[in-house]
């Protein structure tokens, strides 16, 4: 059978206001994440590594180091017309507004679907932490005759409250979308856990557009709240099972069907606490599925009398003699003598001075923190100082404001 032509729009617009200040200067899609990456490049390595490389991504909100990023680091193809990662501002094209939602974000770009005239439009989100093959989803959807087909998370029933519910059938015809109910229908396959939206569809290019363009007209914005709950009275809407997804090289250890909205700053520290460990949650290391990001070209890391235990660092990193524990450390990072950091998130470029003690800290790019500074050993007195709220401080930018957020 003859493979789709497939067209992909990443919405990269998110302001993140429930990780600021970590947002204070940048997009969520755009925060560090692990050792090397950013958050967006999961939703860009998936499409690579799908096949999928005719690839759009929208921004808005604090876009120049989203924009930055994929200059240096998304350069696909300078040959082939049809292989690349292009950002696309708010156009204006169809007005003088901004990005109204999801479904108008792509509605003000319809001009790019009718200029590539693809089979199939795929619309994903680019702050999530995952691995997929997102060739499974296209023929999940080829094989039902799908015009529309929704990325679904089962997560249990109780937890269910919390997200847009998808109520489907045993075939995954999708019969109602439910946005947080106090009742959460329940899978067909299993009665304990409900389909949640993960916020990813994929579209018949023709239904996607008169679907947007009478969206329009209503003065409609959203793919979740009004698109696709009307499409699926006229058209067949099909919920995809996330958990059937197989990605090659997953370790038997690592957690099924791992995605994590990084959305808040507990969930963002937590999502990083799943890459350590001997058997991790989600395992960075895998050949056969590869995240790509920046091609960073400084030195290794060095160590120098350090003690580190569980912790990853990350290269060009100095740590003399410290203590690490269950942290993770990025790029060109400086540790002298007589520190002591435990279960911290520490950004690129920091400079931590000698007899520091950080416990349950995020530490900002570009912070310097002073000899002896301590944070996460007194709440009051970090309060003082720091941005901060019951279990965590947070560092902030050097030369701008100094954040903490760290754990009692």
């Amino acid at each position: 059978m003859k493979q789709p032509k497939i067209l992909a729009f990443v919405m990269a617009g998110g302001e993140g206001a429930r990780l600021s200040p970590l947002t204070a200067y940048n997009s969520k899609p755009s925060l560090p994440f692990g050792s090397r990456y950013r958050i967006v490049d999961f939703v860009l390595s998936n499409l690579l590594n799908s096949g999928i490389q005719s690839i759009y991504m929208l921004v808005q909100y604090k876009s120049q180091s989203l924009i930055e990023h994929v200059r240096k680091a998304w350069v696909v193809s300078p040959m082939r017309n049809e292989e690349f990662v292009t950002v696309v501002p708010p156009q204006m094209m169809r007005g003088g507004d901004w990005f109204q939602g999801t479904a108008d974000a792509v509605y003000q770009n319809i001009n790019l679907i009718q200029l590539h005239n693809p089979d199939l439009v795929v619309v994903f989100g680019a702050d999530h932490i995952y691995r997929m093959d997102l060739q499974q989803m296209v023929d999940f959807h080829l094989e039902r005759e799908a015009d529309a087909t929704v990325a679904a998370l089962p997560v249990p029933i109780a937890d269910a409250s919390s997200f847009g519910v998808i109520d489907a059938d045993h075939a995954g015809r999708v019969s109602d979308f439910k946005e947080k109910p106090a009742n959460p229908p329940s899978m067909p396959s299993d009665p304990t856990r409900s389909y949640a939206s993960m916020g990813n569809y994929l579209f018949n290019a023709k239904v996607l557009v008169q679907a947007l363009k009478e969206a329009n007209e209503r003065g409609e914005h959203d793919f979740g709240h009004h698109v696709l709950p009307k499409l699926k009275d006229t058209h067949r809407v099909f919920a995809y099972d996330f958990a059937t997804n197989k990605v090659p090289g997953t370790k038997p250890y690592e957690e099924p069907a791992y995605w994590r909205d990084v959305g808040t700053r507990d969930a963002y520290f937590n999502a990083h606490q799943d890459l350590l460990g001997e058997t991790p949650r989600f395992d960075m290391f895998n050949p056969q599925w590869r995240i790509f990001s920046s091609n960073y070209q400084g030195p290794v890391a060095r160590l120098m009398d350090a003690k580190i235990y569980n912790s990853v660092i990350a290269a060009g990193s100095m740590v003399r003699q410290a203590t690490i524990v269950n942290t993770i450390i990025r790029r060109e990072v400086t540790i002298e003598d007589d520190v002591e950091i435990e279960d911290c998130l520490i950004q690129d470029y920091v400079h931590i001075k000698r007899g520091a003690r950080l416990r349950r800290a995020i530490i900002g790019g570009y912070n310097v923190i002073e000899a002896g500074t301590r944070i996460g050993y007194d709440l009051e007195q970090d309060r003082k100082l720091y941005e901060s709220d019951p279990g965590w401080y947070y560092g902030g930018r050097a030369g701008r404001s100094h954040f903490g957020h760290a754990g009692v």
